[in-house]
């Protein structure tokens, strides 16, 4: 994820070149790392402390995440769930304290490999771009800039979406599966063998293009605006939120917060359409998606623009927004708990991967 200070200066070239990657070797350069097993070491940590924060920060708030996903997907012609408040009682009082945690051991078996390859790619990404960049500049105490944190952000979060994304299509449909649903996943590994068997191994792949599209601006600007508004804080340090160039924890959780508002609110239209793509195909879809009775329908789309066609000319484009309200509520809370997290483990862990600000 993100770091703090310089902790070293660069010291030349070194051995680990055979076991690591050019982003790699250039940090550890850097930093002064003398012995490969020490970076392997370090790289074992950092991926700990990653899958740490995404454990913890989605577990924190399953009940809104599935409540989320089922506003997305749900038939317009049969509303179940009409509101944060109205669905989170529904959700009780029809499947009771379990239901509210429904697929959340799909998603944590999902978000702690993703969130582990996230926070490592970044720190990777970073290094190699800031590297790069020193290079094409012919400056090498240029820093890196929120732009080149953009970069690295959406890189590293479209390595870690295209790695476990089967997991999360069928994290999705165990979601807003019910007590009712005509056909019960038995779990996720039976969810991706069904999957596989009844619709072809590309299903696992549906709703893929608006993701990798949707993580540029929400992963990106999550780590850009996180970033910058740590090395603002430090820098300036208004209202004596800062002593001794060290954030406080409540500070970083702001900090957090502000930057996992914009992110999702600018993706997510791309969620929405995600979510619906995943459904598509589903032979014994959940009621919450196909409808009741007369009002009951397969959901067909051609691809993700015909996708954003017909949800914008049946439903309105405030469709797009379906479910955002306890997106919203959810994921200040999740991506602050998440970027703390990663850092008290990384401190913890005594984990010395840090990138140069």
């Amino acid at each position: 994820m993100a770091s703090e200070d310089v902790v070293g200066k660069s010291t030349g070239d070194s051995a680990v070149t055979t076991i690591v990657n050019l982003a790699e070797e250039a940090k550890l350069a850097r930093e002064g790392v003398k012995a490969p097993g020490h970076a392997i070491l370090s790289i074992c940590k950092s991926l700990v402390a990653g899958g740490v924060a995404g454990g913890v920060s989605r577990t924190a708030v399953a009940p809104l995440e599935r409540l989320k996903i089922l506003l997305q997907v749900q038939n317009p012609h049969s509303i179940q769930y009409n509101g944060t408040i109205q669905g989170l009682k529904y959700i009780w009082k029809s499947e009771g304290f379990r239901g509210l945690f429904r697929g959340n051991g799909t998603n944590c078996a999902r978000i702690v490999p993703n969130s582990a390859v996230k926070f490592f790619s970044y720190e990777q990404a970073s290094s190699g771009i800031l590297w790069l960049y020193r290079r094409q500049s012919g400056n090498e105490d240029a820093q890196i800039t929120p732009v080149l944190r953009l970069g690295a952000g959406a890189c590293a979060g479209i390595i870690a979406m295209s790695a476990t994304y089967p997991m999360d299509m069928v994290r999705g449909r165990i979601t807003v599966q019910t007590e009712k649903s005509p056909y019960q996943y038995r779990g996720m590994f039976n969810a991706l063998g069904t999957v596989y068997r009844e619709e072809g191994f590309r299903a696992l792949y549906k709703g893929w293009l608006p993701s990798v599209i949707g993580v540029i601006p929400y992963v990106g600007l999550n780590f850009a605006v996180y970033e910058s508004l740590k090395d603002w804080l430090v820098k300036s340090k208004p209202y004596g939120l800062v002593e001794d160039s060290e954030l406080s924890v409540v500070t970083r959780l702001a900090c957090g917060a502000v930057a996992g508002t914009i992110g999702q609110t600018v993706a997510y239209p791309l969620d929405v359409i995600r979510r619906r793509m995943q459904m598509v195909g589903w032979k014994d879809a959940a009621s919450v998606v196909t409808g009741e009775g007369r009002s009951k329908a397969p959901l067909e789309y051609a691809g993700m623009i015909d996708a954003f066609r017909k949800t914008v000319h049946h439903e309105g484009f405030g469709a797009l927004y379906k479910g955002l309200v306890p997106n919203s509520v959810k994921v200040v809370p999740s991506i602050a708990i998440a970027f703390v997290t990663y850092e008290v483990v990384k401190d913890i862990l005594g984990v010395e991967m840090r990138i140069s600000d």
